[in-house]
């Protein structure tokens, strides 16, 4: 459970006018709410990305070889 209340009051102790504070603690609930594992990239995903970009990289430097070798 996500009590957006307590974090109004945390933002609004600190110094946040009451208005800031609801509108953050509201966007934190619907982050929370909505966060699922899936949404995270792990090291096998970036490993990957950087293998395709790579090779995209070497074919686009080996056609310029070609055509200007």
């Amino acid at each position: 459970m996500f009590d957006t209340l307590a974090i109004a009051r945390r933002l609004t102790d600190a110094g946040i006018d009451q208005a800031h504070a609801d509108a953050l603690a509201s966007a934190l609930r619907e982050a929370a709410e909505h966060h699922h594992a899936a949404d995270f990239v792990t090291r096998a995903d970036l490993y990957r990305a950087m293998l395709i970009q790579t090779g995209a990289t070497l074919a686009g430097v080996a056609a310029l070889l070609r055509m200007f070798g």
